[in-house]
């Protein structure tokens, strides 16, 4: 076999390393739109009509699209969903604990994290300081800050016969020795960025694990990254909607990474608010046009799968296993855990055939729970058919999940193909 082309992996890295938090994947997205022609939408300003191609930042949200010229209302839209939020460790509001010398700091599980992932790494610190002013401050202490350190085996002899964590007191980061004061956290962070504690008026914050994404395996074709679940999706999303910015093309390609979809999604931000429909409104001539609009419009929410695990094949489909570089994963739910139907599975097949990427499907076994996407969540609000697809991981949730070099190239293209499809 020939040496995997690592181009899209090493550059999915970058945007995974440029991006510890929600908020600094939106920075990070904005800065390539913006090189890509991209202008800003102020989602308070006046609604700029005209062709080109614009985005627009909520918080840990963002949305992008680009209106061909001659389009008219009612023309039909085709998004690209994923979302900019992983399982982590959350910094809770009043945060400085400890016990026996030790100074800590007190945090929330954000979502369904692998807990025994987050233990005895070297983890950084990220996200935004909110000040008295109004205003929000990004921060991101990229060095080895904070660690939540196991329990020796002499201390519990039977750990290897099942670990058991407790949210409240095992999950505690140490940052150092001494006394606990009061404010310590935020002094600290204060200095990180320049400002004075007085400044800072609320945080939201989360820890993240500093090994850098690395290829791996005998041949470089698998990539270990944090995040994937799911900035491989954003990631690939954003190169979809600039490549068919470049085409010529008849509907208005959108991309949303929204925030909170690790925790339902159920915010101003998430998946069940309102500001996609907003958007979606507005890019088909207001809401008399919109019906028609919707109706002749596709959604692809893109969120990673299961690869099948080779340690526990038991817990797999034996009929719709993924693995790694076989190309992205159709999505298929019974229970409509996932949003695809047979029209929808036949557009993401045409897009795959005419982009020349393989594809696979995924159907969780019978027996075992099947998670869900923001991709049921849309086609609820919108009554636009949905089509839920992802590239296969292992270690879903981990601090430190696996994915092939191949597929972050294969969803692009792939994603992109949906775009541009008239049909």
């Amino acid at each position: 076999m020939n040496p995997p082309d690592t181009t899209a992996a090493l550059d999915l890295a970058a945007f995974v390393a440029a991006s510890p938090s929600p908020y600094h994947a939106v920075a990070e997205a904005v800065r390539r739109l913006t090189a890509a022609g991209f202008t800003e939408q102020q989602e308070a300003g006046p609604w700029e009509n005209g062709p080109g191609g614009r985005y627009l930042v909520r918080d840990g949200t963002l949305l992008a699209w680009f209106v061909p010229a001659g389009v008219e209302p009612g023309a039909p839209l085709r998004v690209f969903a994923a979302h900019t939020d992983s399982p982590t460790l959350k910094v809770k509001p009043n945060p400085d604990s400890g016990a026996a010398g030790w100074r800590q700091v007190g945090v929330e599980i954000y979502g369904g994290a692998l807990w025994n992932s987050w233990l005895d790494r070297d983890l950084g610190l990220a996200g935004r300081l909110a000040l008295f002013d109004g205003t929000t401050v990004p921060v991101d202490v990229a060095r080895p800050l904070l660690r939540v350190p196991q329990l020796a085996i002499h201390l519990d002899r039977q750990v290897n016969q099942g670990l058991t964590l407790d949210a409240q007191q095992h999950m505690l980061p140490i940052w150092g020795i001494g006394d606990v004061h009061e404010g310590d956290l935020l002094e600290f962070l204060a200095a990180e960025t320049g400002l004075a504690a007085r400044e800072i008026a609320a945080h939201d914050l989360v820890t993240y694990d500093l090994t850098p994404p690395a290829t791996l395996g005998r041949d470089d074709e698998l990539l270990a990254a944090p995040r994937l679940d799911n900035l491989a999706s954003v990631h690939a999303g954003l190169d979809a909607l600039v490549r068919a910015s470049r085409e010529e093309i008849s509907t208005i390609p959108v991309f949303v990474g929204f925030d909170h979809e690790e925790i339902g999604s159920g915010s101003a931000t998430g998946a069940a608010g309102p500001l996609l429909e907003t958007v979606l409104t507005r890019l088909a001539g207001g809401f008399d046009a919109r019906g028609a609009a919707f109706s002749r419009s596709r959604c692809l929410s893109v969120d990673v799968t299961h690869a099948a695990h080779p340690n526990y094949l038991e817990r797999h489909d034996p009929a719709h296993r993924s693995i790694p570089n076989g190309g992205p994963s159709l999505k298929v739910n019974a229970n409509q855990r996932y949003a695809t139907d047979a029209p929808g599975a036949a557009a993401w097949h045409r897009a795959c055939r005419g982009a020349g990427v393989p594809t696979q499907t995924f159907v969780g076994k019978n027996t075992m729970p099947c998670g869900t996407t923001v991709g049921p969540i849309v086609a609820t609000r919108l009554g636009i058919r949905t089509v839920d697809v992802g590239i296969p991981v292992l270690s879903m949730h981990s601090a430190r999940e696996l994915c092939g070099v191949r597929d972050p190239a294969y969803l692009a293209s792939a994603g992109a193909a949906f775009l541009v499809d008239p049909i």
